[in-house]
């Protein structure tokens, strides 16, 4: 069986986990306060350019985006989002259960407005309904595609005419930093936002997500809701670890690697299905592809391939998504085209 179905469905990159296995038998403190995540920290503050910034080293996406909500605002308030957000869209109702509403918009693209910020605020602006506060956005968004400078920029402007806050969930921000269609850097990126996360376990890490918080209002008391949304990890330092191995060389570091390998193996899946005139459910430039195929032909290549069906089937037709990650190789590329173009070719006989 190849694996597309995720890029966290292998473990870690052998690199991250030659670096756990070397510390393994070192006595540190407990719950992220340790050396290895002081050292990460210094060196996230130094790729992002932001020295005045609280990093914390969390054990996953979704506890990234509870927590910092749940910190953030205050009971009545509540977040925007694209209603194809992951906060929205892919955490069960996590946010909802601390209390805040997500006020869902429908997105272009996967990303938000500032005419869609407007529009939440013209309709929740008194106190019979929940108040909007921060603003939620993912880089790249759930279905790949990538806020641009300009885009992300107009974004900031917004949230400051407002006076909300701007999240970035960045599970998957090293793809979005490395591929072809983006002009925004990390440093760019981390001066717009108030908060986001360098994700890990999409990009090469076992487990874990390293969060920036700039806003001091954010800051306040940070880890005492960690350790109360159950996220304060005792063995921190495996986290701490796995960011030292992975940003290592700065914006030259094995994480940038790790994504710009998956990107240019999505890239080849895309264009090589692309050569078959097959349709896609959205552009997506990162390492996530969305072709639309024979509903016949998913199933054929769900016996030799491990995929999500992406959408429900529609006339004959389903879409599916394609994932590449750092261990995905030329060879299982090869194979799914290969596969593919053969079962299509079949069908148009």
């Amino acid at each position: 069986m190849v694996y597309f179905r995720s890029d966290y469905s292998q473990g870690a990159h052998p690199k991250v986990m030659d670096a756990l296995i070397k510390t393994n038998e070192e006595h540190t403190d407990g719950y992220g306060v340790d050396s290895h995540c002081e050292n990460a920290a210094r060196m996230i503050r130094g790729l992002t350019d932001v020295e005045d910034c609280d990093v914390h080293m969390m054990i996953g996406g979704t506890p990234c985006n509870v927590t910092v909500i749940a910190a953030s605002l205050r009971p009545y308030e509540s977040v925007i989002a694209a209603r194809t957000g992951h906060a929205y869209f892919h955490e069960t109702g996590a946010v909802e259960a601390t209390g805040h509403r997500i006020v869902a918009m429908d997105a272009v693209n996967g990303k938000l407005t500032p005419e869609l910020i407007d529009r939440a605020m013209e309709e929740y602006q008194d106190e019979h309904t929940p108040l909007p506060r921060l603003v939620y956005i993912s880089q790249p968004t759930e279905i790949g595609t990538v806020y641009g400078k300009a885009e992300l920029t107009a974004l900031a402007e917004k949230c400051r005419e407002h006076d909300l806050l701007l999240y970035a969930d960045g599970a998957r921000l090293g793809s979005a930093m490395t591929c072809r269609e983006n002009d925004l850097s990390i440093k760019e990126l981390a001066r717009l936002c108030d908060a986001f996360y360098i994700g890990g376990t999409k990009n090469g890490a076992l487990f874990g997500e390293a969060l920036v918080i700039k806003n001091r209002q954010m800051r306040d008391h940070f880890r005492f809701m960690i350790k109360r949304q159950g996220g304060l990890l005792a063995k921190g330092r495996l986290i701490g670890v796995q960011f030292e191995a992975l940003l290592e060389g700065g914006e030259n570091s094995l994480y940038f690697q790790i994504a710009d390998h998956a990107n240019h193996l999505a890239a080849e899946l895309r264009e090589g299905l692309k050569k078959m005139s097959v349709r896609f459910s959205g552009d997506s430039p990162t390492n996530q592809v969305f072709p639309i195929l024979p509903t016949e032909v998913v199933k054929e290549l769900e016996k030799d391939f491990f995929f999500y069906e992406w959408a429900p089937e529609k006339d004959g037709m389903t879409a599916i998504r394609l994932v590449t990650g750092w261990g995905t190789n030329e060879a299982e590329v090869r194979a799914f085209l290969d596969r593919t173009s053969k079962l299509l070719n079949a069908r148009r006989s």
